[in-house]
């Protein structure tokens, strides 16, 4: 060998890129050190005469690469470099590396061969791996707190409409049988019918505010669903929607209170969405356990079209809703066919 032969041959052993040189047929001819062990091998002479694509190029399934298609064996024919990413070698023991390849022609005394180099991708997939995790991470975490924001926000609302409908409602009435009561009390002795009149009055508003406070109350927390739990409860509501309702589905057993709540509440604004947007002619409810998960599918059948983050359709506080329990939700909504919105929110064992 000649000293430039001897130095370049020093070079290919000592190089870390895995290296390999195929002749005009497609077999290897030389294989350094990096290659031999890159792919599991004892020594270069194992890899010697085999065909190096169907020796280890391979589909992400570990199937045979067609040999017809194999874009490393183009620089033979072509007399042009080739460089390829994200593919497959197989290993000795039939195990898949990630590679990123580079193939160049190179003259041979028995024709044109190529030079082919390729390294392992496994560690930069991994960091890259590592990467879309966090920032997955990060974006549920900020979806979270928007979804988190958004509850508070809307709960807000619910304490100052909560608070006018009392101030509004209740209060006044409270108000009256206070005046009332007071002015029967200075009548009781002057005039007895116009203090009877008074009581009969003050009787009135008390039932009144009374009634404004069940309606208050039933508005936040029906009591059939605390007495019937929430199919019973549910089949209430479907009494009362716009469109008529059917209800199917049944509940071995009584759910803990937060999960009945804000399933009953999922249902009666899944409702409320199709009386408002769906233009609908009917809906179905179908409620059932499976293994320690509530669902709750709300179906219609009008236009559809809708989406979560549409404006005023109440979709995103559903989600935000179910979230909050470790729940999802699930919306189908093709165009003119219907929409069909899932609850799926996991059942914690019920605390003695």
């Amino acid at each position: 060998m000649e000293p430039a032969a001897d130095f370049l041959a020093q070079i290919l052993t000592d190089a870390p890129q895995p290296v390999w040189v195929l002749d005009e047929g497609g077999l290897i001819v030389f294989a350094n050190p990096a290659a031999v062990a890159a792919l599991g091998y004892d020594e270069p002479g194992d890899l010697y005469h085999r065909h190096s694509h169907d020796t280890v190029h391979r589909l992400p399934d570990g199937s045979p690469y067609p040999r017809a298609v194999c874009p490393m064996q183009t620089p033979i024919r072509s007399g042009e470099p080739a460089h390829g990413k994200d593919e497959w070698f197989a290993r000795r023991d039939g195990s898949l590396i990630p590679i990123d390849w580079w193939v160049a022609p190179i003259a041979l005394r028995t024709g044109r061969g190529a030079v082919l180099a390729f390294t392992d991708i496994s560690e930069r997939r991994a960091a890259e791996q590592v990467v879309r995790e966090r920032d997955a991470a990060a974006i549920r975490a900020a979806d979270s707190r928007a979804a988190q924001r958004r509850i508070v926000e809307a709960s807000a609302v619910v304490r100052r409409q909560v608070a006018r409908d009392l101030h509004d409602g209740a209060q006044q009435s409270l108000i009256s049988v206070l005046i009332s009561a007071q002015l029967a009390h200075e009548e009781v002795t002057r005039d007895p019918d116009r203090a009877r009149r008074l009581l009969e009055e003050t009787v009135l508003h008390a039932q009144g505010a009374i009634d404004e406070l069940r309606r208050l109350a039933a508005g936040l927390h029906p009591p059939i669903l605390t007495h019937g739990g929430l199919v019973t409860a549910v089949e209430d509501l479907s009494t009362r929607a716009s469109v008529p309702v059917t209800v199917a589905g049944s509940l071995p057993e009584r759910l803990p209170e937060v999960v009945e709540i804000n399933a009953y509440l999922f249902v009666a604004e899944a409702l409320t969405n199709t009386a408002k947007h769906a233009r609908a002619t009917r809906a179905s409810v179908v409620i059932g356990l499976d293994d320690a998960e509530l669902s709750v599918e709300v179906r219609d059948d009008g236009v559809g079209g809708a989406r979560a983050g549409s404006e005023g359709s109440g979709l995103s506080g559903l989600a935000d809703r179910l979230d909050a329990l470790g729940g999802r939700m699930v919306l189908r909504s093709p165009a003119g066919r219907g929409t069909t919105v899932r609850a799926e929110i996991p059942v914690p064992p019920v605390s003695g």
